[in-house]
């Protein structure tokens, strides 16, 4: 066996289950490779070294009880959008000093709960408004098999944690593909749970309902465990998911194979109309035979957006970013992408914003009801292959910059407007070792189903042994 963090999360949790490794010796085991690494991955924006060791002497009395989680334990990390008490949180941005939580979010909350040792804080960009990780508090997140290219964004920090073995984990937020992307930058397993399955309290951020928590790791079981620990509501939320069939957890429905699925498939970007790299294709394609050898029925699908709805998509973007609370001194001091995003919020009045909304939650409904026939919809995750560092921001014309985004990524967020679970699995890599990934959409409140499949493709197509170099 290689270093601790060949195990995967689960194998981790298991030997520390038997006696056989200690939380502290895993948490130490991470520690010195963040101290040795992070520094080119740019991973981490704050590293909670003592609370981590104390966290792990409570995993360890938590051990010794009877039938402890099933991550107890295991190391993981919480982007910096999110509040963990007694920490201080950036959220991506130079403009103000970081707040310091006086509690944890909810799901960052659940997580701990369950036994999970949180190692630190990892990077994303201001707000995390872009699909690229490059903000003024900390270095760019990049992507482990190449360490010229972007991690993605925004939890484009997390996926570089996992994918460079800084964590065995990680938390993710997805309001239009952020979970996504990375996982697809980074060659690994992210998921995007359905609206409502795990809480956005105590304040959510996002008042359309678009972003949703959810689970980075190199294995569908990992993401699935993961799951488990964030999944539920708090009280007084604004949506809730109905909980897996049959009263399994995500990890239990992983026993059961799939069924025998009906599968769409479409390759036609969303949100504009562009060019996907014929990697991506050829991806999508070699998918698709995986699929049918498997036994699984594929047949075309509908685009189900029209892209004259992504007008009023970047309305609600645009709104959201206006109505982020930043102090007055400190706006000229924000990025260039946020401050043009706040400009176009900024005089939408409510009643566009309700418009604008209705429209979207109309399209939604309609999207749902003209994919029913399928139990999944397999599409690529990204139009294009990492993107080199710096390639996709221009400080000197953010409008260039948010239409580069668009173009690489024109497929994530119309399951953001339905609100069902989508997947990106590393199925696929490059001739020059750069991962290519593949997005499936599952039925709302579907993740059971979704992560079944996931998990079918995975042991017909392991990925787990592609490592990095700096692995």
């Amino acid at each position: 066996m290689g270093g601790l963090h060949d195990l995967s999360a689960l194998e981790q949790a298991a030997a520390m289950r038997r006696g056989e490794l200690r939380p502290l010796e895993l948490v130490e085991h991470y520690l010195a490779r963040i101290e040795r690494l992070d520094a080119t991955l740019g991973a981490f924006v704050t590293v909670t070294a003592e609370r981590a060791r104390e966290a792990a002497q409570r995993a360890e009395r938590r051990l010794a009880e009877a039938d402890p989680p099933p991550l107890c334990g295991v190391t993981t990390a919480i982007k910096d959008l999110n509040g963990l008490a007694g920490v201080a949180t950036s959220f991506g941005t130079a403009a103000f000093p970081a707040i310091v939580a006086p509690v944890s979010d909810h799901v960052a909350a659940r997580v701990e709960g369950d036994g999970l040792v949180v190692l630190g804080k990892t990077n994303t960009p201001e707000f995390g408004l872009p699909c690229y990780t490059e903000p003024d508090v900390a270095l760019p997140a990049r992507c482990p098999f190449d360490l010229g290219r972007s991690a993605g964004g925004s939890s484009g920090g997390a996926a570089a944690a996992v994918a460079g073995g800084l964590v065995a984990l990680a938390h993710g937020s997805d309001g239009a593909g952020s979970i996504r992307i990375p996982a697809s930058a980074c060659g690994l397993v992210g998921l995007k749970p359905s609206r409502g399955r795990v809480s956005a309290g105590p304040r959510a951020a996002d008042p359309f309902g678009l972003v949703v928590h959810g689970p980075i790791a190199r294995t569908v079981a990992d993401a699935a465990a993961l799951l488990d620990a964030m999944a539920g509501p708090m009280p007084g939320d604004p949506f809730w998911a109905p909980p897996p069939p049959g009263g399994e957890t995500f990890l239990e429905a992983l026993a059961h194979p799939p069924a025998r699925l009906h599968i769409g498939v479409s390759a036609e970007p969303v949100i504009i109309d562009t060019a996907v790299d014929p990697r991506c294709l050829a991806a999508l394609e070699a998918t698709v035979e995986l699929l049918e050898s498997l036994g699984h029925r594929v047949s075309p699908a509908p685009r189900p957006f029209s892209r004259a709805l992504t007008e009023q998509f970047e309305t609600l973007w645009a709104v959201g970013a206006a109505a982020i609370p930043v102090p007055a001194d400190a706006a000229a001091r924000l990025r260039p992408l946020t401050q043009w995003l706040r400009r176009r919020g900024e005089p939408v009045l409510a009643t566009a914003a309700l418009a604008a909304l209705g429209a979207l939650q109309d399209a939604a409904r309609e999207a749902v009801i003209a994919t029913s026939a399928f139990d999944a919809v397999l599409t690529p995750t990204l139009a294009q292959l990492p993107a080199p560092v710096g390639a996709l921001r221009d400080d000197d014309d953010p409008a260039a910059d948010f239409a580069a985004q668009k173009r690489f990524t024109p497929f994530t967020a119309p399951a953001n407007l339905t609100g069902q679970p989508a997947i990106s699995l590393p199925l696929c890599w490059s001739a020059d070792g750069l991962p290519i990934g593949v997005q499936l959409v599952g039925r709302p409140a579907g993740e059971a189903a979704l992560l079944q499949l996931a998990g079918e493709l995975e042991a017909a197509r392991p990925w787990r042994d592609r490592q990095p170099a700096c692995w």
